[in-house]
């Protein structure tokens, strides 16, 4: 492939999807594997599902022998109270201290939706926690960036969403996580929407979408890759850019959706840039 000043990673939702994480449990190594084989060179593990590879040790042993480098690490929890509970605050900071051991990966926070009652204090109360949690792992020399999501039961949805949210965001401890699926889900333009918020992007993810109900096999959707991928190129990101496919297919077979996914990367999206 052409340089480029970003790198491709994927993400290991695409295995999670399937029975809300029970078929896959305890199975990072092997998606280190497909991972590595389709190409990519990053991987963005989900915090709570990493089983014995949670141990740095473990887990720098599997990613040196894939030739693969942790990209990040997704932190996803309720955050639904005025400030974190005491479970939260222990996951989170074990998760800081993971990151610690394997320096310029990135603390990627989402939260888990679980309604969109009580919009307008609890997208405060979201902030002010990821905040806070960002300038923990600041302190501690981990970045940290914000990753919305779109079912109908977030509060990181819309287009207000959005505003409330990311201009609410700490910029001194966190950058924003655009999800290309996630924003066209919740009815906006990715690029658009990214191009309004460049100064705060420190990490991507990708996903297509169709809007049939939604997601999309990478290259099957909607969502204008190339051209935002162009774009990152002509500013110079120099971040990670993470598959997260979300398509039917991953629920039957997540691992055909890795290769394929690094495959149309490697064969179609790098050879269609300027």
């Amino acid at each position: 492939m052409q340089q480029l000043p970003f790198k491709f990673g994927a993400e290991v939702y695409t295995w999670y999807m399937n029975n809300n994480g029970e078929t896959y449990k305890d199975q990072l190594g092997h998606m280190i594997e497909i991972i590595a084989k389709a190409g990519f060179t990053g991987i963005q593990p989900i915090f709570s599902w990493m089983g014995k590879l949670s141990d740095p040790v473990l887990l720098e042993e599997k990613l040196k022998e894939q030739g693969i480098e942790l990209a990040a690490v997704a932190l996803a929890l309720d955050w639904n109270g005025k400030e974190e509970t005491d479970e939260e605050r222990k996951v989170a900071d074990n998760a800081i201290e993971l990151l610690k051991k394997f320096p310029g990966s990135v603390l990627c926070t989402v939260q888990i939706p679980t309604g969109r009652h009580d919009l307008v204090q609890r997208r405060k109360n979201l902030t002010d926690i990821v905040n806070i949690v960002s300038r923990r792992a600041a302190d501690h020399g981990v970045i940290s960036s914000f990753h919305p999501n779109s079912p109908h039961s977030s509060i990181t949805r819309t287009e207000e969403d959005y505003q409330v949210i990311l201009d609410a965001l700490d910029t001194s401890a966190t950058g924003w996580c655009p999800d290309v699926g996630h924003i066209i889900n919740g009815g906006m333009d990715p690029l658009g929407k990214m191009k309004e918020y460049q100064s705060l992007i420190n990490h991507v993810h990708y996903k297509d979408w169709d809007g049939n109900p939604e997601f999309a096999l990478m290259g099957n959707g909607r969502v204008d890759l190339l051209g935002i991928t162009q774009w990152l190129k002509d500013i110079h990101y120099k971040g990670w850019i993470i598959c997260e496919d979300e398509g039917k297919e991953a629920l039957e077979d997540p691992d055909f959706v890795t290769l394929h996914d690094g495959q149309w990367i490697q064969k179609t999206l790098v050879p269609g840039l300027k």
